[in-house]
């Protein structure tokens, strides 16, 4: 097993704020020092606003747990500082194929364009996933940052007032009281900030059992995701293989209804099924082993007054697909830029309301994704089986059956259509760039896109003219100028310009689409600004 579970990495210190005589308020207090809560507590530091993660444990997760980060997630990543070291050490993949019996029925390729700084999907175990948010985060505090991790530190009772919230904490040498303007659970699927507030889940849970296996072993699998539908090694359930740094393979074998979950991790349960798959003669040993059920639930609400919550404390869906940790990436994407805002008084306290109403339409899309998926893999029903299998049929030799395989519709960036953040859409330009959408990627004379339309509001120019910036509602929009003609590879026209000869865009901190016009309109882009930050309505 790798020693870094048992390694303290932000191990008890006494606070100062322990030995005050009164509760000492923060502006953002974030329960939970899981990738989602650490995402939330760099982002808000690296601008400047003060945040405490509170977290009952001191040690990065143990086991691999969630895997497959997407290309958004290390965009965002690469936002918030710490990308490189996860792309050095993540295994980069592209391609899966899929297998009906023992046969490929279907293969993909989710990156098929150039022009992207970052890979479709790298394979990486959350224990270092969270060790480069860890050292990212220290890093920051050393620079000066408002950043502070307090291990061992476990939240016992949580009241909410109007203005703040009150938080008792527990912790190896007695409780203590905080207050926070904002409150952040990040506290996983068992939240247990949720269960404090008296808040739960709707949703689905599915009867279906998995095991995950994490293997260590020499193989000359190829770096690609496989699923297996009926394999000879699993008959009548599905199976999955996955690459990951140091010689891990990560392995889910469908078990069905009506295990005893206890018995089916016992090693001498697990290592005939995996000896029945890879075969007798490879050596393996066990790293770790996990049971999990399909669910796809979540809030009805993330927000809750000064409560706000993210990733699995506020959804949860099945791991087919690889929507969790992404989707809660995205979740404090969406968030942190409004806090702030909020926070500083150049935004209402309603634009909040907007984060619920984007992530909650985020994670609907997640759970029908995920739904459609887990019904595909474990069909309900004798017909739902056979429709199932000979779509699997079909699709061997018919490409118009291949879209309908449906072994886990993989993790996208969520599109806020219809946003009342959005301005209307005033541009004839590609669908993929429409307002509410995440600005894709492109390369530039100064490098890739992304990067520079990161942490502020920015106005992308293409071959057209405005200002170097403006200033409305205490805001700063700054220009970013770019021309087809540098376009040499055509990658910006066609992501961005489509058959217009122009195009300006007003791009959100989060780098989403929030207004597009084929030209400046000084009016309609300061109007379109307003209404991002929730100062006025749709248009």
């Amino acid at each position: 097993m790798n020693k870094i579970f048992e390694v303290p990495m932000y191990p008890y210190q006494r606070s100062e704020d322990q030995d005050t005589g009164s509760p000492v308020r923060h502006p953002v207090i974030v329960i939970g020092a899981g990738p989602v809560g650490l995402a939330a507590a760099i982002d808000l530091a690296q601008q400047g606003i003060g945040v405490v993660v509170l977290d009952e444990n001191d040690k990065v997760s143990f086991g691999s747990r969630a895997i497959c980060f997407s290309k958004r997630s290390l965009e965002i990543a690469d936002r918030l500082g710490f990308c490189d070291p996860l792309v050095d050490k993540g295994v980069q993949w592209n391609l899966g194929k899929v297998f009906f019996d023992d046969r490929k029925v279907y293969e993909f390729n989710l990156l098929p364009e150039s022009g992207h700084a970052q890979p479709a999907f790298i394979n990486l175990q959350q224990y270092y996933f969270e060790e480069y948010l860890v050292q990212r985060a220290k890093a920051l505090q050393a620079a000066g940052a408002p950043i502070e991790i307090r291990g061992r530190n476990k939240v016992s009772a949580i009241g909410t007032h109007e203005d703040h919230v009150t938080l008792e904490i527990d912790t190896p040498e007695g409780s203590y009281n905080l207050e926070a303007d904002w409150l952040i659970a990040c506290d996983g699927a068992g939240s247990p900030t949720r269960q404090m507030l008296g808040l739960d889940f709707v949703g689905r849970v599915f009867e279906d059992n998995f095991l995950i296996a994490d293997v260590i072993m020499e193989a000359d699998f190829p770096t690609e995701r496989w699923f297996w539908f009926d394999p000879p090694f699993n008959k009548g359930q599905s199976a999955l293989l996955h690459k990951q740094p140091d010689g891990v393979w990560r392995i889910d074998l469908q078990l069905g209804w009506d295990i005893d979950k206890e018995r089916e991790k016992r090693p001498e349960n697990v290592i005939p099924r995996l000896k029945e798959m890879l075969g007798e003669d490879v050596k393996f040993e066990l790293e770790w082993v996990s049971i999990y059920t399909f669910q796809c639930r979540r809030m009805e609400k993330f927000r809750h007054g000064r409560v706000l919550f993210a990733g699995d404390a506020a959804h949860q869906v099945s791991p087919f697909g690889a929507r969790g940790a992404n989707s809660g990436l995205q979740d404090t994407d969406n968030l942190c830029w409004k806090l702030k805002l909020v926070l500083e008084g150049k935004a209402p306290e309603s634009l909040l309301d907007s984060y619920d109403r984007e992530r909650v339409h985020g994670a609907d899309e997640n759970i029908l994704n995920s739904s459609r998926s887990t019904d595909f893999i474990t069909p309900k029903s004798e017909m739902s089986r056979v429709l199932r299998d000979a779509v699997l049929d079909l699709s061997e030799h018919h490409a118009f059956a291949r879209p309908l395989v449906n072994s886990g519709r993989l993790s996208l960036p969520c599109t806020y259509e219809g946003s009342a953040l959005n301005s209307a859409d005033a541009l004839r330009g590609p669908h993929r760039t429409r307002p509410g959408s995440p600005c894709p990627d492109a390369p530039t004379p100064d490098g890739y896109l992304l990067p520079q339309l990161a942490d502020r509001f920015t106005l992308l120019t293409i071959d057209a003219e405005a200002p170097d910036s403006f200033e409305e509602a205490g805001i700063t929009v700054t220009r970013l100028n770019l021309s087809t003609k540098d376009d040499k590879t055509r990658t910006l026209r066609e992501r961005y310009l489509g058959d217009e000869t122009s195009a300006v865009y007003l791009i959100r901190p989060d780098q989403h689409v929030a207004a597009r016009r084929p030209a400046f309109d000084e009016n309609q882009f300061r109007a379109a600004l307003r209404r991002a930050i929730g100062k006025e309505t749709s248009a």
